[in-house]
């Protein structure tokens, strides 16, 4: 008897992935999986990272899983930043769902990067309102594309925000993300990088290789979440800031040495390795700030999230 061919895994393209996901399915799952990671209930091996310096784009490879879970993934994500300029856009991608039982692949999720923009944007939004002050109603985005537009409507599902500042190179993107945030109820408005940087708490979006905001226009009382800096290239918050900074936090201690912005200011002296705390224990109670305190978030996005957002997904996909 001839062997039986093996089946061809399921591909599921973005807008099946759409249907099935929610901005709550995503900020849930993502905050249980900060939370494993920080006890060490994860498996994430360093990213590989490529660069393609005559095209400006980039590419990680990320893969992790969280403890006593059925499975793991494999991703793949680029960002290629001259791509609006040609009608397409920045971010593409895909994960590989794997049994961690039996190795089989049981789903590759075609979703151009949807899920990474997902992961970046819960994480980003729970890391801001855990490390904020309570009565913080104004923030500013520095970046004006999707993760920015991200950024702030899903912090707004979970706390009040009064005014949305934006900063940006482009001031036609500037002009899109405010007229977005408008037509979701929110009051945005452009503002030079000093006036954004004073904002009671301020996300940057960016994929900068030098600082995009001075320490010093940063408020007592402030937080700061550096989402942008995922390649060692990359650099958007100053080490003057973390000299500051009453509280660090961090998505993967060892990733935001080797390539996210705490690796910056411990290399030029501002702070110290062991200077921060992982963002999933801050999470799991309220976090004690004296008031006038600067806080900072350093996320460099984890192979682990990935995996238990990609598992929540397929199991609304496969029911």
């Amino acid at each position: 008897m001839a062997a039986s061919e093996p089946m061809t895994p399921p591909v599921f393209g973005t807008a099946a992935i759409k249907r099935a996901t929610t901005p709550e399915l995503a900020l849930t799952t993502v905050r249980d999986a900060l939370i494993a990671h920080a006890h060490g209930r994860t498996t994430v091996p360093p990213p590989l990272h490529l660069q393609f310096p005559a095209t400006d784009g980039d590419c990680h490879v990320k893969a992790g899983w969280v403890s006593d879970t059925p499975d793991f993934t494999v991703k793949i994500a680029t960002g290629f930043y001259r791509n609006p300029a040609a009608g397409l856009p920045t971010n593409h991608g895909l994960v590989c769902v794997v049994s961690a039982r039996t190795g089989q692949i049981r789903a590759i999720l075609d979703d151009q990067g949807l899920l990474t923009s997902w992961r970046t944007a819960a994480a980003g939004a729970l890391a801001t309102h855990a490390m904020a002050r309570p009565d913080a109603a104004t923030l500013a985005v520095f970046g004006a594309g999707e993760q920015a537009r991200l950024q702030v409507e899903w912090l707004a599902r979970l706390r009040p925000i009064d005014t949305v500042l934006v900063h940006s190179r482009s001031r036609d993107r500037i002009g899109s993300l405010c007229e977005a945030l408008g037509a979701l109820g929110l009051r945005a408005r452009p503002a030079p990088a000093d006036e954004a940087a004073a904002a009671d708490m301020v996300v940057t979006t960016t994929p900068a290789t030098t600082p995009v905001l001075h320490a010093a226009h940063v408020r007592a009382g402030a937080h700061v979440t550096g989402i942008g800096t995922d390649m060692p290239h990359k650099n958007e918050l100053p080490p003057g800031l973390f000299a500051r900074a009453a509280l660090i936090a961090t998505d993967d201690h060892q990733q935001c040495l080797d390539h996210g912005d705490l690796g910056h200011a411990v290399r030029a002296g501002a702070t110290t390795h062991t200077a921060d705390t992982p963002i999933g224990l801050l999470l799991e109670r309220p976090v004690e700030r004296p008031h006038g305190a600067i806080t900072v978030a350093d996320l460099t996005g984890i192979g682990a999230l990935d995996a238990a957002l990609a598992s929540a997904v397929l199991r609304e996909l496969t029911p």
